[in-house]
C-alpha cells in the first residue's frame, strides 16, 4: 500500500487526518474535483533538482509549473524538474507522480509556496493516484518544517 509510510508517520505523531479514496486521477485539479476538496487546499508536489540535489516543491493546485518562477524563488539558475524515470528510486513506495509533500520521509528538503500556508487545510496525494490525505496545514508545517518560497512572476 503506497500510503503506509506516510500514514504510519502521521499516526506516530498523533496527527489527525482524513483519507479520501477517489477515482483514478492524475492532476491535482482532477483530484480536488473528484474528492470534493477546494482547489485552494489541494497541493501539487513537484520534485526538482536544486544545484543537483533533489528536493520537494509544494505549490497550489491552481498554479501552473513555471521553471523560471522557481529559479527566481530559489535565486539560482540551477533548478530543473526531476525526470519521472528517477521517481521510483526516490519514492520506492509511491506510484510515479503521486508522491506526498513530505521530503523529510525521503531524505529531501521541502519547499512550500507561501500562499499555501494561509490555508487552514492542505490536501495532497498519499502515494497513489486514488488516495488523498487532508489535514490541518498547521500540523503539516509542524511535521515537515518546510522552507518557504514566494512564487511571483
Amino acid at each position: 500500500m503506497p500510503a503506509e509510510r506516510l500514514k504510519n508517520f502521521l499516526d506516530q505523531q498523533g496527527v489527525k487526518y482524513l483519507t479520501i479514496t477517489h477515482s483514478l486521477a492524475f492532476t491535482a485539479l482532477e483530484i480536488a474535483r473528484s474528492s470534493h476538496i477546494s482547489s485552494k487546499e489541494m497541493a501539487k508536489t513537484l520534485v526538482v533538482n536544486i544545484q543537483e540535489q533533489p528536493a520537494i516543491t509544494v505549490i497550489p493546485a491552481t498554479q501552473k509549473f513555471d521553471l523560471d518562477i522557481l529559479k527566481k524563488a530559489f535565486a539560482t539558475g540551477e533548478v530543473e524538474l526531476t525526470g519521472e524515470d528517477k521517481f521510483s528510486k526516490l519514492f520506492p513506495d509511491c506510484e510515479v507522480g503521486a508522491m506526498p509533500p513530505f521530503g523529510n520521509l525521503y531524505g529531501m528538503d521541502t519547499y512550500v509556496a507561501e500562499s499555501i500556508s494561509a490555508q487552514e487545510y492542505i490536501a495532497f496525494n498519499a502515494g497513489s493516484h486514488s488516495e488523498t490525505i487532508k489535514m490541518l496545514y498547521h500540523d503539516y508545517e509542524k511535521l515537515v518544517v518546510p522552507r518557504f518560497i514566494i512564487l511571483a512572476a
